[in-house]
């Protein structure tokens, strides 16, 4: 046997190991998998699958999931359908719901709404089989050679998003790591939300209020009614100050139906001047975010564990206010 042609064999052997390749489809000129397919690699049954993409159809445009015509359909379910029509079952004659196709973005899709460990791992495994596939069609029988130039660009593009997808998913392990920890009462040093993740960022910010066993101060240029909302979430007893510059009369009048309400745990506002830089104080802990807390999710921000103290983060700022309150004197 040639080397040439036991490296292929190991190639294919390799890539057959775990027979997902044996359910991929090339439908609309793409890979993908059908949904019956995919909830059997997830174990969970089919409506679950098309219910998940339903609930997020935001993560799943049309180039990533679709739902197949009739024409489209794989011989295997068309065989099921002629079996039907056969037997005089008059249902076989029209199918109550076509089957959707996810390509290898919309499984790293699913996997993010799944939110399993299952669910990653599966996930992981079937875009690695995805990429495998179409190692194993490049490196033989010349396939190469006959790509059009489109056709080269577009895999490359594949492989790009592919690892930008598995980062994602390796950023929603950290993610649920993050959770857990908060779970055991443990503050985490530093995370990365991406756009679009509000919900998740607010429950992130909400877990850390909950951790206040004395005070909360936010030092944040601009709030509004739901910063406001967020601090319903402390503990009893948990003082909260915040240091903004946003003296709108919309904001004013949210303060005081906020402190009218909620009298035995009011809120205090004190200005800040010459800060950009949002910080919270969880007690003694200081965390530095990207963006003020009201916007959180909306676009991709960092936050990180810092050792400031709130006196050397107000330093500046309090010295700006003294010469304010010494010229007003004047």
């Amino acid at each position: 046997m040639k080397k040439d042609e036991s490296h292929e064999i190991v190639a294919l052997n390799s890539l057959t190991a775990t027979g997902i390749e044996k359910m991929i489809l090339v439908i609309r000129d793409k890979q993908v998998l059908l949904d019956r397919d995919l909830a059997m690699l997830y174990g969970v049954e089919t409506r679950a699958i098309n219910q998940a993409v339903k609930r997020n159809l935001e993560r799943f445009p049309e180039r990533n999931c679709f739902q197949l015509t009739r024409d489209e359909l794989p011989d295997s379910l068309k065989s099921q359908i002629v079996i039907l029509n056969e037997s005089g079952n008059k249902r076989g004659l029209h199918v109550k719901k076509m089957p959707f196709a996810l390509t290898e973005q919309g499984v790293a899709m699913l996997s993010a709404v799944l939110r399993s460990k299952t669910a990653i791992q599966v996930s992981i495994a079937i875009m690695d089989a995805f990429v495998s596939m179409r190692h194993f069609m490049m490196q033989n029988g010349g396939f190469v050679n006959r790509l059009s130039n489109v056709e080269a660009k577009m895999i490359a593009q594949d492989e790009r998003i592919f690892a930008q997808d598995k980062k994602i998913l390796e950023h929603d392990q950290k993610l649920d790591a993050v959770f857990e920890a908060m779970d055991r009462g443990e503050l985490q040093s530093k995370g990365l939300f991406y756009n679009n993740q509000v919900f998740d960022a607010y429950v992130f910010v909400c877990g850390l209020i909950r951790q206040a066993k004395k005070r909360i101060v936010l030092v944040d240029r601009y709030v509004d009614e739901k910063t406001l909302a967020m601090m319903l979430k402390r503990e009893k007893g948990v003082s909260v100050t915040i240091y903004t510059y946003d003296k709108s009369k919309v904001f004013e009048v949210d303060l005081s139906v906020y402190n009218a309400q909620y009298a035995e745990c009011p809120i205090e506002i004190l200005p800040s001047y010459g800060m950009h830089d949002r910080f919270l104080f969880i007690d003694d802990t200081a965390y530095h975010f990207g963006a003020s807390l009201k916007d959180l999710g909306a676009n991709t921000f960092f936050f990180s564990k810092e050792d400031f103290t709130l006196d050397e983060v107000l330093k500046k700022s309090n010295e700006i206010a003294k010469e304010k309150a010494q010229n007003e004197k004047c």
